[in-house]
């Protein structure tokens, strides 16, 4: 499993500092056309709205450990994304998961006394500076249709992020989850590449779900989430294919590594 930065910051941010119109007021947001941060991440944190959406494209899988959050399998091996080339460019048409979308700004709690969460972002990316090109974050002192806009994102965000964590106690309340395995073989390679590590939906326990719970799930939505899990599981072996078409192709017995 793949370890946090030493930090603790959030995956992809680097530093955080919070934006406010005394220290950035003349400070310029430009559009991100690419995205780097995502290059050589396999793994991205999905929230249950975008389970629909995200499982045209990737495999759903869940997180091993005491938070099974659930990921989007953008690679199948640590380091290696399929769906975004080296320098940021995102394959056409490819659905990328809010967590990603959100940087470089994120909300935070500046004062651990507090629960009122702060827009902040990554003074390291180029993407937010004193430059005179992309939009401006203030306008005569007041948050711009920019900063505004990268606000409502990251509520929606966090309550998505609650919406989910909801999700996810109904599932584990129900013992759903089982380990994961997934062994892909090859023509003319005598062993399987196996990859563990992850956490899925036991199919089994979920048809012996009694009527009720799965009425209330189907009434709820639930229901459509977990198959829409399900359903992507098939595409592991897309996301082989194209690791191998890429030059990316693992060596056998390994581990998907997701974050936690």
């Amino acid at each position: 499993m793949a370890s946090a930065p030493a930090n603790n910051l959030p995956m992809f941010y680097k530093d955080l500092m919070p934006l406010n119109s005394r220290d950035h007021a003349s400070w310029h947001a430009r559009p991100a056309t690419k995205a780097p941060w995502l290059a050589s991440t396999h793994a991205v944190p999905l929230t249950v709205e975008e389970f629909p959406q995200a499982a045209r494209h990737y495999p759903i899988i869940f997180a091993v450990g005491d938070n099974p959050v659930p990921l989007a399998l953008m690679g199948l091996n640590e380091n290696v994304n399929v769906f975004v080339e080296d320098d940021g460019t995102v394959r056409e048409g490819v659905y990328i998961p809010a967590y990603a979308r959100r940087y470089p700004f994120l909300l935070a709690k500046l004062n651990p006394e507090s629960d009122e969460l702060s827009l902040c972002f990554d003074p390291s990316t180029d993407l937010i500076g004193e430059f005179p090109d992309g939009e401006a974050l203030f306008t005569d002192g007041q948050p711009s249709d920019v900063t505004k806009g990268a606000l409502q994102f990251c509520e929606n965000f966090e309550q998505a992020g609650f919406r989910t964590q909801q999700f996810i106690e109904d599932v584990t309340k129900h013992d759903l989850l089982m380990d994961g395995e997934v062994a892909i073989q090859q023509p003319g390679i005598e062993q399987p590449f196996v990859y563990r590590g992850f956490k899925m939906i036991n199919q089994e326990k979920l048809r012996d779900m009694r009527g009720d719970v799965l009425r209330s799930w189907a009434q709820n939505g639930l229901l459509p989430l977990l198959y829409a899990h399900i359903f992507s599981l098939d595409l592991i072996s897309t996301v082989f294919g194209m690791q191998q078409q890429q030059g990316k192709g693992p060596a056998p017995a390994i581990q998907i590594p997701a974050e936690a």
